[in-house]
């Protein structure tokens, strides 16, 4: 199916069926709860769980697959957030037409830097897409100033063209008169409290399509060569293959994923801006991926969800909350825990993603992928022991033993 295998179809049905379920899974607790501060099942959130699960899906395929390590990656995102906002301020707010320019853009864009930084390998590499991204993230904040708009963003103005906007066209981006920002559907179940969104199920479909892209790339005979340069890339130029054309080839993709994912977060929240070029914003998605598990299918998804999960949610729990969660102790007993829990919460957010990290790093060097892959082998060890206790029963003593 879909020029698949069995195994990999069920796999696809598998994360279609939890994408497009996300707005029930993330509200695990009801709203009166104290714990629905760590529900995550709201529109801008969601959004962003499958826009970045893009960007990191992109990165992925260069860096899982070739172990070629970019830092770089961020200046794609925000040419893919610049462009789509200059096709809404240009013809209209309808974002397909700028999602379509992000990626021609982000593509050539990669095409030139990746042929120059491909010349060099390992930290050298590394440190040239730094140094372009930090290039374009200067040229974006102040000498581009007419086509950025500098440090301000760039923004839609009501004197903007619009040449193809008519008089009852949606003033926000949609897609065909389908308002990105609205609810369809917002029921409530008991003390449940769910939101179906337009703009959220835009973004999963998009993932979907990008998550097959990949899983196909993977499973391709380009996805085995790039496996092989990552395993021993001077070998296989002795073979007479050159590696060069196959590594740029995984760059470009990789950043044409990436200015899709910058171009969705322009097509969410119709502003750009240079701090989407940030190199923290290239260090961010390096992180996703190796926490989730470079050169894995579902990790790097995983690793973007866990980031903007704590970024999102864990910033959140401030005094007020702990106070309401620890009020029922002594006052001596609730000051002491909440003195010692400020240190990882709210603003100290990274100290804990820190730490989590570390241990990941440590304990499960494939990611969090590999954490699952444990926990299956060791329920799948004890299904194997129980069958053949069934089987094989222990044979009864004989009369003197």
């Amino acid at each position: 199916m879909l020029g698949l295998s069995k195994k990999d179809t069920r796999f696809l049905l598998i994360v279609i069926a939890l994408t497009l379920l996300t707005p029930i899974l993330l509200q695990p607790f009801p709203e009166g709860s104290g714990l629905a501060q760590f529900n995550a099942g709201y529109p801008d959130l969601m959004q962003r769980f499958a826009i970045f699960g893009i960007f990191a899906i992109g990165f992925n395929i260069l860096f899982g697959l070739t172990g070629y390590l970019s830092f770089g990656h961020a200046a794609f995102l925000g040419v893919g957030s610049y462009s789509v906002v200059w096709m809404y301020k240009l013809l209209s707010y309808n974002i397909l037409p700028g999602l379509i320019l992000a990626v021609i853009v982000s593509g050539i864009f990669a095409l030139a830097i990746g042929y120059i930084s491909l010349r060099r390998t390992g930290i050298y590499f590394s440190i040239l897409t730094l140094a372009f991204a930090q290039m374009s993230f200067n040229l974006a904040y102040s000498v581009l100033t007419p086509l950025t708009n500098g440090e301000t963003g760039l923004q839609v103005y009501t004197d903007d063209p619009q040449i193809l906007a008519g008089e009852n066209s949606p003033t926000s981006p949609h897609l065909f008169g389908i308002v990105m920002r609205d609810n369809f559907w917002q029921p409530s179940v008991g003390g449940w409290e769910f939101t179906f969104n337009y703009g959220y199920y835009f973004c999963a479909i998009v993932a979907i399509l990008a998550f097959y892209l990949s899983l196909r790339i993977f499973r391709s005979p380009f996805g085995m060569m790039l496996r092989a340069i990552k395993t021993n890339q001077t070998r296989l130029n002795y073979t007479g293959l050159h590696s060069r054309p196959y590594t740029l080839a995984a760059f470009v993709i990789s950043g044409m994923y990436a200015g899709l994912a910058g171009g969705l977060l322009a097509a969410m929240d119709p502003l750009a801006g240079a701090e989407r070029m940030q190199w923290t914003a290239s260090g961010e998605v390096v992180l996703m991926t190796i926490l989730g598990g470079a050169g894995t299918l579902m990790g790097p998804v995983l690793g973007a969800g866990f980031i903007k999960y704590f970024e999102n949610i864990f910033s959140k729990i401030n005094d007020s909350v702990l106070h309401g969660w620890f009020g029922w102790m002594p006052d001596g007993m609730e000051d002491a825990i909440i003195s010692v829990s400020h240190f990882f919460v709210g603003k100290s957010w990274h100290l804990t993603l820190g730490l989590l990290f570390m241990l990941v790093v440590i304990f499960l060097p494939g990611g969090l992928v590999e954490g699952g892959q444990r926990i299956a082998r060791m329920f799948r060890r004890k299904k194997t022991s129980d069958s053949d206790a069934e089987h094989h029963p222990k044979p009864a003593p004989h009369v003197g033993e």
